[in-house]
């Protein structure tokens, strides 16, 4: 048995956003079929700035298990090292013999299906007029966030702020070129959200960077940027009288933007309304009004790592693309086909 190995530029040619934004749905809908096993994610922090994520997968239909690495922060990396400042990896192992089957780069992955994340929760919770975007952060995800919600709907403009005014001509340069999309420079975070029919959040916000009274009534929100207890972006108001949706509801009420109402007693768990899958499969309903304020607290899944990784290794099979190489040793087998050298579980 071969194991594959495929560089981030492979990945990019492998799959299409489209592609992305199926396989995200495809992961919502089997985490709330009872067919996902994935444990808690472990975050290390690790001085001054930098941190270093760890996620497991099983999908159970798929038989793949997948494990993710994925840092960010690290300012000096390319300076000092030579890499970049956020790296990802990930693992995908054959849940039926636990073979490594492939090492793919996960630092496109990660982007891309947070991205096609916040598109799904657009398809049912934002307004069917919906129009105009504001982006609170004008980063890599910020612009996933875009690429992805441009495949499910219309965007006529996108209103941004950002305290560097460096980064947010970048940000409107780039989404201009790539998209035609007409990027509107705000002079506050307050100016952006009041013109906004869907918000997204995609800082790394220690404190609210947007608050209760400049919402608008039928908005949607996209919070991506709090993943870890120690992270917000949201005045905790703006959840009293909203939709609240998550990904996972162990992790949100754990480390999502959904910590800080629940801490303050703003809402009980009892308020959240669903997971997303759980809309996706019928059993909960989306949006119900054009005037209810609705949250989709998004703090990443493992699963969602499985599903597009395993897209990505499909696709390269079919296309021949990546480089297989020997990574396991076979060992002796016994007559009844069981490896002699661990034909008994270790007792230790």
């Amino acid at each position: 048995m071969k194991t594959l190995l495929l560089k981030k530029d492979e990945v990019r040619r492998l799959i299409s956003t489209k592609d992305v934004i199926d396989a995200v749905e495809e992961a919502y809908r089997a985490f709330n079929s009872g067919l996902v096993e994935q444990p808690g994610y472990t975050g290390i922090h690790l001085p001054p700035h930098g941190e270093i994520d760890f996620k497991i997968g099983y999908h159970k239909a798929g038989k793949l298990i997948s494990m993710k690495a994925s840092s960010g922060g690290f300012t000096e990396n390319p300076a000092l090292y030579g890499v970049p400042n956020g790296m990802g990896t990930i693992l995908l192992f054959d849940a039926r013999s636990c073979a490594l089957i492939c090492i793919m780069d996960g630092s496109l992955i990660t982007g891309l299906r947070t991205g096609a994340a916040g598109a799904v929760s657009v398809k049912l919770l934002a307004r069917k007029d919906a129009r105009r975007l504001a982006s609170i952060g004008t980063g890599n995800q910020a612009r996933m966030q875009i690429r992805a919600i441009s495949e499910v709907m219309k965007i006529e403009a996108v209103h941004a702020a950002n305290r560097s005014p460096d980064a947010l001509a970048a940000f409107k340069a780039d989404i201009e070129r790539e998209f035609g999309i007409p990027v509107m420079p705000e002079q506050s975070a307050r100016d952006a959200v009041e013109k906004a029919d869907i918000l997204i959040t995609t800082t790394r916000g220690s404190g609210p960077v947007v608050e209760a009274d400049w919402v608008r009534p039928g908005t949607h929100i996209i919070a991506i940027g709090t993943d870890q207890r120690g992270k917000q972006e949201l005045d905790p108001e703006i959840f009293r009288d909203a939709k609240v949706v998550v990904d996972s509801l162990s992790q949100c009420v754990e480390k999502g933007e959904t910590w800080h109402p629940l801490n303050r007693g703003i809402i009980a768990r009892s308020d959240i309304h669903a997971e997303i899958g759980e809309i996706l499969l019928g059993r909960k309903p989306g949006r119900e009004s054009d005037a209810e304020v609705t949250i989709f607290d998004s703090t990443g899944m493992a699963i969602q790592d499985n599903t597009t990784a395993a897209a990505i290794y499909r696709n390269a099979l079919a296309g021949n693309l990546g480089m297989p190489f020997d990574f396991l040793e076979p060992g002796p087998r016994l007559k009844d086909g069981k490896d002699k050298d661990n034909a008994q579980p270790s007792d230790h």
